[in-house]
């Protein structure tokens, strides 16, 4: 699988080591963002963080952009790891939104017993989420997604 496939394209299966590297470079694509726009801008100081206005829109644009190619490729590696575990990848939609709709109520409905109660329902969703794409081995051999990603491809039988 190169590289455009694994992060974009939201067909097929991926295992948990690629889901957990797909995961990694977007800390590291982050980060390297952070520290080189925080340098190019004047350092953490606050007088003289925003003293380049253009400077400053560049960098509202960029991160735009890499907030939106994080969004895509975030999903698309999360409906393939549910391809792997033989699950639709719409299951992505709750994994994703459930948790924060459901915390998101505390905003409305203030000190409620219910908002508690959502707020606890959407942590479930979240760890089942996590665990679900994270941690739980794909379905062996083949299904109806792909072949394996952990067995060879091309070999003879």
């Amino acid at each position: 699988m190169d590289w455009t496939t694994l992060f974009f394209s939201f067909r097929g299966r991926i295992n948990r080591a690629k889901y957990w590297l797909v995961g990694l470079i977007y800390v590291a694509a982050w980060m390297v963002f952070t520290v080189l726009a925080i340098t190019w801008l004047g350092g953490v100081d606050p007088d003289q963080l925003f003293r380049f206005a253009g400077g400053a829109i560049l960098i509202w644009l960029i991160a735009i952009a890499l907030g939106l190619a994080g969004t895509w490729s975030g999903l698309a590696t999360g409906v393939k790891r549910l391809h792997d575990r033989d699950k639709s990848g719409w299951w992505i939609l709750l994994f994703w939104f459930g948790p924060s709709l459901l915390g998101g109520s505390n905003q409305t409905m203030e000190d409620s017993p219910v908002s508690l109660v959502l707020a606890l329902i959407g942590l479930g969703i979240a760890i089942w989420g996590f665990v679900e794409l994270g941690c739980l081995r794909g379905t062996p051999g083949p299904n109806q997604y792909g072949p394996d990603p952990l067995e060879p491809q091309g070999t003879l039988t």
